[in-house]
């Protein structure tokens, strides 16, 4: 027993050592402690061990390996570690995310979460699945869900771990940012600066400002971005933060890129490129291909900068990031714009490239207005990036010469929108000044009673009236872009048109 007492204490002891190196900064050093501390120790104390040396090895941008300790502190944990686990799946989704594994991320975290439902005393988890939740929503893109989960994990947090209030502050923040509230955004990442320095949590002060930074260079403020990335980028480079320096080197290629110095910006996202590449972390990779595709194209290098594109589609079309692909596609085409405009004598089979590309993704992120729960939220996504879009869908069909493309993209944009009818369980037609028309009825889908007219349609969107996808027309015996609604759908994986349809 004495013998026993003893290891105890040993095992205790280098979990103590390893948690006092990780706070100094020395990643490294704890994640070489907690893998000795595993070897030979108690099973309990083992799997406790296990899931921190992973949790060090995904921060120093190991992934992999962190999956496989995860994995096996998993599946060798006792019955009297069991409240263990809900913490090792949630740590072991952020690996997963990291590796841009989705999928795989979302069901560690519902596992967890169930776990935790009836749960009265880890209150510190539901916060840490809250925000990984999140977290999974806003690689996707799922603006709407992402508002909601952080909205929640907020109250959760100060209900049970004041001190971690930086994170859901910073999740309001990223939401914010990507609905088009910029400077309620940038309000947000400042709080959630100030929250962690009160919290003494230094790896998360760098880590708000390395997003706050990206922000503020995407808004345009290059100045006010310099200090909190500079010192965000020299924590990370001296505490060997492989993942989080290779972020903090696309930031910086990014704010040389819209100075106008390619050299500079090439650089930077070289260096990004390199650690992304060495940690695993092939969505942030793709992100940085792409970025360093439109340096390319900008210094004429078309044949490359396509190349890039592709391996970036790729990435994100295994990964589920349909959003993503559309967005890129947007780009690729708007290179290929460019490269026509500027030819004595346009390529036709670059125009026809260009117009497969353009209209898909323009009929695809215009959809995603139409998802978004808040009128305001609309507006934005439509004015910053649908119409954009759009416009150079139209742009594109004109230089192709298809008179009729044109005019079906101009009977799509007058179409109007459709309420969601199965989002109300009152009538509001009084308060709005039209019938709504019952959905159960196909006779009564199929009449153009249900459409809202454009003026109508901005009221709708301005009050955050839920709102269906666009509807299909039909125009005679056929349904206007037919062929391209029903590939954006198939390539990026999500519905782009409501099933309703509606006589020109």
């Amino acid at each position: 027993m004495a013998a026993t007492g003893r290891t105890s204490d040993r095992d205790d002891a280098q979990l103590t050592a390893g948690y006092a190196a990780y706070q100094r900064g020395e990643v490294a050093t704890a994640l070489d402690i907690f893998e000795k501390a595993a070897d030979g120790a108690a099973p309990r104390l083992r799997s406790a061990a296990l899931v921190n040396a992973a949790s060090m090895a995904d921060e120093l941008g190991d992934h992999r390996r962190a999956v496989a300790l995860f994995r096996t502190a998993l599946a060798e944990m006792p019955e009297d570690a069991a409240h263990q686990r809900p913490a090792a799946l949630v740590n072991l989704s952020q690996a997963f995310q990291h590796l841009g594994e989705f999928d795989a991320a979302q069901d560690v975290l519902e596992e967890a979460r169930a776990l935790l439902a009836d749960s009265t005393d880890q209150g510190f988890l539901r916060v840490a699945c809250l925000l990984s939740l999140t977290a999974v929503a806003l690689y996707r893109q799922q603006w709407a869900r992402a508002g909601e989960l952080a909205t929640e994990s907020l109250g959760v947090t100060e209900r049970f771990a004041p001190e971690l209030a930086g994170h859901p502050l910073m999740n309001l923040a990223a939401c914010s940012f990507e609905t088009g509230r910029w400077e309620l955004a940038v309000d947000f990442a400042r709080q959630a600066v100030a929250a962690f320095a009160a919290a003494g949590a230094e790896a998360s002060v760098a880590e708000s400002r390395q997003n706050l930074a990206t922000m503020l260079v995407r808004a345009g403020h290059f100045d006010e971005a310099e200090e909190p990335l500079r010192a965000s980028q020299a924590f990370f480079e001296a505490a060997e933060l492989g993942h989080r320096s290779g972020i903090g080197a696309k930031t910086m290629g990014f704010l040389a890129e819209r100075r106008g110095e390619p050299g500079a910006a090439r650089a930077h996202y070289e260096t990004a490129l390199k650690q992304f590449d060495a940690t695993g972390a092939v969505v942030d990779a793709a992100d940085v291909r792409l970025r360093l595709a439109t340096v390319a194209g900008a210094e004429g290098d078309l044949g490359a900068a396509e190349e890039l594109l592709d391996v970036s589609f790729a990435v994100y079309a295994a990964h589920g990031l349909g959003m993503h692909c559309a967005q890129l596609d947007y780009w690729h085409a708007e290179l290929l714009h460019d490269a026509i405009e500027e030819a004595a004598q346009p390529d036709p089979a670059l125009l026809s490239r260009m117009v497969a590309l353009a209209v898909p993704a323009a009929l695809a992120i215009d959809a995603v207005r139409h998802t978004l729960p808040n009128g305001n939220q609309r507006e934005h996504w439509h004015r910053a990036v649908a119409e954009p879009a759009m416009r150079l869908a139209f742009h594109c069909a004109a230089a192709s010469g298809n008179g009729q493309l044109v005019s079906d993209l101009i009977d799509t944009q007058c179409a109007g929108t459709a309420l969601d009818l199965a989002a109300f369980t009152e009538p509001v037609a009084p308060t709005l000044g039209f019938e709504l028309l019952d959905p159960t009825q196909p006779e009564q889908m199929a009449t153009p009673a249900l459409q809202l007219g454009a003026a109508l349609a901005e009221v709708a969107a301005a009050a955050g009236i839920p709102v269906a996808p666009p509807p299909r027309l039909v125009d005679g015996d056929r349904i206007v872009l037919s062929d391209f609604i029903s590939y954006a759908e198939q390539r990026y994986g999500r519905p782009v048109r409501d099933q309703r349809m509606i006589a020109l």
